[in-house]
């Protein structure tokens, strides 16, 4: 007899919102997130919105470096307390944490090697080749004055105007292309839209791709997939 599918909540933890939706459903819903946002906090504010939800598993994209499923260091955008937080406890179901850019990567992946950049509050990056997800952490690499979020994430954009942004936007791709050679480049996070022209081998992601990528997170038992990534995405 086949199990029955289990029914998932995906949470995508952003640097202005906290996003979840549930793999059985079509709607989403959302509360503001911000410097001040602890672990606790999320949680107790996801159960409070989520209340008349039934899951039976939870997949969250955290912002920050993630290792065998486990936050490893504060994220820059949020308040504190992430590293070490028992989420299952909190939630009262298993849950698997990723990297909020590698969870929308997983979504968007259609085949190939893929470069997966995250323009949002801060500038995500993962990279999937031949099914095989790895992580990154790009964005805080030294580029000219500062890092490449320095120029690429949200206060980069506002401080600096669009127009200065998208040309950024066009050089940091362009380098890490030539550098990992991806067959080609998935731009996604909220900032995304407000590129003019795509730069080439590239498409435009959605948002919406994160909760793709934290249903696939629990498409596969434990045992088929790699602790710290999920299991090997099919396109």
């Amino acid at each position: 007899m086949t199990a029955p599918a289990l029914t998932v909540l995906a949470v995508d933890v952003g640097g202005t919102h906290v996003k979840a939706r549930l793999s059985t459903r079509s709607d989403r819903r959302a509360f503001d997130s911000g410097s001040g946002l602890s672990a606790a906090a999320m949680v107790a504010r996801l159960r409070d919105l989520t209340a008349d939800w039934r899951y039976d598993v939870a997949a969250i994209g955290f912002p920050g470096p993630v290792l065998h499923g486990r936050p490893v260091a504060e994220p820059h955008n949020l308040g504190s307390g992430w590293v070490g937080f028992d989420y299952a406890a909190a939630l009262g179901c298993p849950v698997r944490i990723i990297n909020d850019a590698a969870m929308q990567a997983l979504g968007s992946y259609q085949g190939g090697r893929m470069l997966f950049l995250g323009l949002g509050t801060g500038l995500g990056s993962a990279m999937i080749v031949d099914g095989v997800l790895e992580p990154m952490e790009l964005g805080h690499l030294p580029f000219r004055k500062t890092t490449y979020e320095g120029y690429l994430g949200a206060r980069a954009l506002k401080k600096r105007g669009k127009k200065a942004w998208r040309r950024d936007v066009v050089d940091v791709v362009a380098r890490l292309g030539a550098a990992l050679e991806p067959d080609y480049i998935v731009l996604g996070g909220g900032n995304a839209r407000r590129l003019r022209d795509l730069p080439p081998h590239c498409r435009l992601g959605d948002n919406d791709n994160a909760f793709a990528g934290g249903f696939r997170l629990w498409a596969e038992p434990p045992s088929q997939r790699r602790p710290d990534t999920g299991p090997p995405v099919q396109p």
